[in-house]
């Protein structure tokens, strides 16, 4: 983002760590769920932690650009509209630890014929989330492009719903996992595919942002 002068200059610092962040503690979620299909379950559990540590540390970014924004950076009339893009892109993180959680808590088989397609449909919801990132590094220096970056955000949530739909298809006709696990890993792929939700979300906040400085 660009540097403008003052406090709007450190909520765009702030926004910037933030979304790195968070887009950390999905590189950790993915860590761990390729050491969990690995059946590395000590490693995956230390991925849990670090994906917990990162959420916290993405909600505490969360809370001090809500204090700079109160404190008096912006127009009174933007000023909800940045606390709310920055509760959206918390969501992201929230959703990645929810999955990782169920996941070290269940301890479901991992369905080892399936492995391709279940980090297909994480690399898709981390995928809608590297566009968020993008449109909204956007959204300060070119409303165009941060609009066009919201709608790519759309196009890939709708390609990780599709995803999600194809694999748990398979892991519901899979004739090795067993009925409680084909439960559990429903809920950890719905989990999974809430991170791109998540991304569209913030996103639309983006469309809304960009199109009202466009004018």
């Amino acid at each position: 983002m660009p540097i403008f002068g003052g406090k709007e200059s450190s909520v765009f610092e702030a926004i910037d760590r933030h979304l790195e962040v968070v887009k950390e503690s999905l590189v950790a979620f993915r860590e761990l769920m390729n050491a969990y299909l690995d059946g590395d379950f000590e490693r995956a559990r230390a991925f849990e932690r670090e994906v917990d540590q990162l959420e916290s540390k993405a909600d505490t970014l969360r809370r001090s650009i809500e204090t700079m924004l109160y404190e008096g950076a912006f127009l009174p009339a933007n000023r909800g509209d940045y606390v709310r893009l920055s509760e959206l892109i918390d969501q992201v993180a929230d959703a990645a630890e929810s999955a990782a959680h169920t996941l070290i808590l269940a301890k479901p088989k991992a369905p080892v014929e399936l492995r391709d397609e279940i980090m297909k449909l994480v690399e898709s919801a981390i995928e809608s989330y590297a566009l968020l990132e993008e449109a909204v590094n956007a959204l300060n220096s070119d409303v165009d492009r941060a609009i066009e970056l919201a709608k790519a955000v759309e196009d890939a949530e709708e390609k990780a719903d599709e995803v999600e739909y194809d694999v748990k298809g398979k892991v519901f006709e899979s004739e090795t996992v067993t009925t409680y696990a084909k439960l559990i890993w429903n809920q950890i792929l719905t989990k999974i595919g809430d991170i791109a939700d998540r991304a569209e979300d913030a996103s639309d906040q983006v469309m809304l942002m960009a199109i009202k400085r466009r004018g």
